[in-house]
């Protein structure tokens, strides 16, 4: 319909236009336009007549068109539907076959059950009567046992179990003790086998240090020079050095005497310098003792990076680097504390090896046990508890902190990496010519340790032993008894303490054996 409106429409305008052309030319000449217009006019209607007939024909295929496409569609549509509708129904009744052989199969075997359940419930019953009969036959048995026995129920009881209890007290501690036995031997070869493996391993040079130095003179002339007018020089050595210089009748020669390392170092290369300089003025002194002091902790810095590279102990705080390089200038008993400390950490990380333990952990341990002397001048407190409030300063290693804590016995060891520091100390400490004490005074200081053991009543014997390190004390048992030990012991470790001088710490040892003796006739 619309398209044979617009075919009108478009037919109305060409006439109202030509009309309107028409109305134009019929002033310019009105027969001539006339035929025109009657000509265009009838040329139009036709025109218009075929097109509106052409458009009447399009549409009506148009419509067929679409009526055949829609029909298709609701076939294609409905087709679709009626098989999906189908395989839903099949489904369904597969669901619903399957559905009814469960049932049946589940009340098949809930009939099973059933059946199964009155046959256990006639078991049930038939083995209650016979429990029941064995008690009775039980209890009987029982009364005819005490009759016979003249034993009850409880103290038969009580009999059997403490019988079984001694031969099992006694199996067991046969069995332990041959294994403590056992074990005792292999752990003893085993630690002598690690501990000779790692000493020979580690070839480490022993070096006792005195407390004093010798500065060599040109000739004789530069004592006075170094002594000054009126003794000026000198004391302005020693109020900056803080060493006593022995000017003697030894020939070309000074003596250092001072018991700081460094301070010595320090007064001997500042006097090297002012002598090779050879203007020794106080002004002068100042200058060669400031230089000599930052020599020193140069070499201090030095020392403690070549430690650390020479134990392979790496990451540690720049700090703790240089209370290592401040080892090299302690000694303990005239050993170089910074060799020891570099021994130890040998020893350790060689033993650790041996037993599959961190070496590089013991190492490090090894290295840092005795940190403390670094500082022993400066604060107060043993050298165990600084390194340990050290160490903790600068986040180290738990483990480490134990071993430096644990290494004199202060504590009790919980790790290998501890017990391996203390062997190691131990070790380094107590080889040929790795210090140096009087041997006079050695023999009095162990014929003083155990003077004062036996002069308690009631102690038979008593022995130094470990270089003095413990003593052990044999008790008479009549006289002291296991309680009175503990007091015995802690009077005699009061009196050591109070009358002797000594290194590290004294382990006092009381040991109390009774003895039974019978003889067979």
């Amino acid at each position: 319909m619309e398209l044979e409106l617009a075919i009108l429409l478009s037919v109305i305008a060409f006439i109202i236009g030509a009309v309107i052309s028409g109305f134009i030319l019929f002033r310019m000449g009105i027969k001539y336009r006339r035929k025109t217009a009657e000509v265009t006019i009838g040329s139009a209607e036709t025109e218009a007549q075929r097109i509106v007939e052409d458009a009447k024909k399009e549409a009506e295929s148009m419509k067929k068109e679409a009526l055949i496409e829609a029909k298709d569609e609701i076939h294609k549509t409905r087709s679709e539907v009626e098989k999906e509708l189908k395989e839903r129904r099949s489904e369904v009744s597969r669901q619903e076959r399957r559905l009814q052989q469960k049932e049946e199969s589940l009340d098949r075997k809930i009939d099973n059950v059933e059946k199964k359940e009155e046959v256990l419930q006639g078991k049930l019953k038939t083995v209650e009567e016979k429990l029941s009969e064995a008690d009775r036959i039980k209890n009987s048995q029982l009364e005819m046992l005490e009759r016979i026995s003249e034993f009850s129920r409880e103290q038969a009881k009580e009999y059997l179990l403490k019988s079984l209890e001694e031969e099992l007290v006694h199996d067991k501690a046969v069995k332990i003790a041959g294994f403590e036995s056992q074990l005792k031997e292999e752990c003893e070869d085993k630690a002598r086998q690690y501990i000779s493996l790692a000493i020979a391993r580690c070839a480490a040079d022993q070096v006792s240090e005195t407390a004093v130095s010798v500065v060599p003179l040109p000739n004789d002339e530069m004592k006075g020079r170094i002594i000054g007018r009126e003794g000026r020089n000198i004391r302005t050595i020693e109020t900056l050095t803080g060493v006593d210089l022995i000017i003697d009748d030894t020939p070309e020669a000074i003596t250092l005497s001072c018991f700081d390392q460094v301070r010595r170092e320090i007064a001997r290369i500042a006097l090297e310098k002012l002598i090779q300089d050879g203007r020794i003025h106080p002004t002068r002194i100042e200058e060669m003792v400031d230089k000599a002091r930052r020599e020193v902790e140069l070499k201090i810095k030095q020392e403690g990076e070549r430690a650390v590279l020479e134990t392979n102990v790496h990451g540690l705080n720049h700090e703790l680097v240089k209370l290592i390089g401040r080892l090299r200038f302690r000694t303990s008993y005239r050993q170089n504390v910074l060799n020891h400390s570099i021994e130890v950490a040998h020893l350790a990380g060689m033993m650790a090896s041996e037993l599959g333990v961190d070496a590089n952990l013991a190492r490090r341990a090894g290295l840092l046990h005795d940190i403390g002397k670094a500082l022993s001048y400066e604060i107060e407190g043993s050298h165990v508890q600084i390194g340990v409030d050290v160490c903790k300063k600068y986040k180290e290693n738990a483990d480490v902190i134990h071993a430096i804590e644990a290494h004199h016995g202060d504590v009790e060891t919980r790790t290998v990496i501890a017990a391996l520091v203390q062997a190691a100390d131990a070790i380094s400490a107590a080889r040929p010519a790795a210090r140096s004490e009087n041997y006079e005074n050695y023999i009095k200081r162990l014929q003083k340790l155990e003077e004062i053991c036996t002069s308690y009543d009631g102690v038979e014997k008593s022995f130094a032993i470990q270089a003095g390190r413990e003593v052990r004390i044999m008790i008479q048992p009549e006289k002291i008894n296991d309680e009175k030990m503990t007091l015995v012991a802690r009077e005699i470790a009061k009196r050591i303490e109070d009358e002797m001088d000594y290194p590290g710490q004294i382990k006092v040892n009381l040991i109390r054996e009774s003895r039974a003796v019978e003889y067979a006739k």
